[in-house]
């Protein structure tokens, strides 16, 4: 363990575990964080809903669709949705395309890997060449360029895997809030288990993706291949999206002569668990965008308490993110309890052991996030 005078984090690191071990949660268990945790995923449910169908939309309806002038439409286009759009009075689709880019960087698991496999190179031709069979221009450009389309195709397949996730994660958030305001969830214990118990129901649903081209039906991620919720999509977002993420485009310089982003994308610390509330707000930082979404749908309970802070709304999205990072640690709870090797309660030394070293690499990774500022 490293020297606790020189690092006061590992001081407190065994302190974080034993909570952990008795069934506690990496926030405190306090009525104020259950009020501002189930209030934001509240709100954050009802966005993810909105994000999970666009995406879904995006990979089915879109999908091969260079210039999609009207994707964040879901298909309904009128002027008075297009004058929304323009004036920004909408939920912002960019960000759920920021966190699958991500996504798709940092990559892991199965359908990472499937992307790489001829046995997907050959469905996209397939589904590349029925798009494009009365097309002369786009068989002339995949035959130059073969990898351009199928590329365009990976990206559709991360719209729907992310789509997916985000589809299951929205309807936990919301059940959640139901169960918060008939008083069956009262603590933070209770917050976290129910978002494991909902991972755990979740965690075999198997992730597919499929295309119609006039009236064949294509499987770009046919069932058979085995893909899964929590090993191919939840635990790969948490990776790239609440750990890794990508460093904000002025807020670090990206001269790689300054070394203020690290040369190795596996020691990135840019995710959601990490990040200073404080630029929320400024042009160019993405979750801007998320806590721009959230405040619209706020439930009341929870804005009354942003409405009584010292600033009042003056610095709303601030707030809301500092909140939303709590209820991201109680879902990185969920998370690495519903991923222990070993049952918590295990009376077996060896079992406890291996308990113990993988919720240190866990504490070890979150040693420069914001774990201690949620916890004053």
């Amino acid at each position: 363990m490293p020297n606790t005078k020189n690092n006061p984090y590992s001081s407190i690191l065994s302190e974080y575990i034993k909570r952990l071990q008795t069934g506690g949660a990496l926030l405190p268990d306090s009525p104020e964080n259950v009020l501002e945790v189930v209030g934001i995923l509240k709100s954050y449910g009802v966005v993810l809903d909105a994000y999970s169908n666009n995406l879904i939309y995006i990979a089915e309806q879109q999908f091969l669709v260079f210039f999609p002038f009207f994707k964040y439409f879901n298909g309904e286009i009128s002027w008075h949705k297009l004058f929304r759009h323009w004036w920004h009075d909408r939920i912002n689709f960019e960000y759920a395309e920021y966190c699958m880019k991500s996504m798709m960087w940092h990559g892991g698991g199965g359908l990472d890997t499937y992307l790489d496999t001829q046995e997907f190179q050959k469905i996209a031709q397939e589904v590349i060449a029925a798009k494009f069979k009365n097309n002369p221009l786009m068989k002339g450009m995949n035959q130059l360029f073969p990898e351009f389309l199928s590329e365009n195709l990976r990206v559709s397949t991360y719209y729907s895997g992310l789509g997916q996730f985000w589809r299951v994660m929205a309807d936990i958030f919301l059940n959640l809030s139901d169960l918060y305001d008939l008083g069956k969830i009262t603590t933070i214990p209770q917050v976290v288990e129910h978002i494991k118990v909902g991972l755990v129901e979740a965690a075999s649903k198997p992730i597919t993706y499929k295309v119609k081209i006039q009236n064949q039906v294509y499987e770009i991620i046919p069932k058979n291949l085995g893909l899964t919720f929590l090993a191919d999509t939840a635990i790969p977002y948490v990776e790239a999206v609440f750990f890794r993420g990508t460093p904000f485009a002025g807020t670090v310089t990206y001269n790689a002569q300054a070394y203020e982003i690290p040369p190795d994308q596996a020691r990135f610390q840019y995710g959601a668990l990490y990040a200073d509330p404080l630029p929320i707000g400024g042009a160019g930082i993405p979750p801007t965008l998320l806590m721009q979404d959230m405040r619209h749908y706020l439930p009341e309970y929870l804005h009354a308490v942003y409405r009584r802070s010292p600033r009042g709304e003056d610095d709303l999205r601030v707030q809301i993110c500092i909140s939303f990072q709590k209820s991201m640690f109680c879902v990185t709870t969920a998370t690495i309890l519903g991923l222990m090797p070993h049952p918590l309660d295990t009376q077996e030394p060896s079992e406890e052991k291996a308990n113990f070293i993988y919720l240190k690499k866990w504490l070890n990774r979150l040693e420069n996030s914001r774990l201690l500022d949620v916890n004053k």
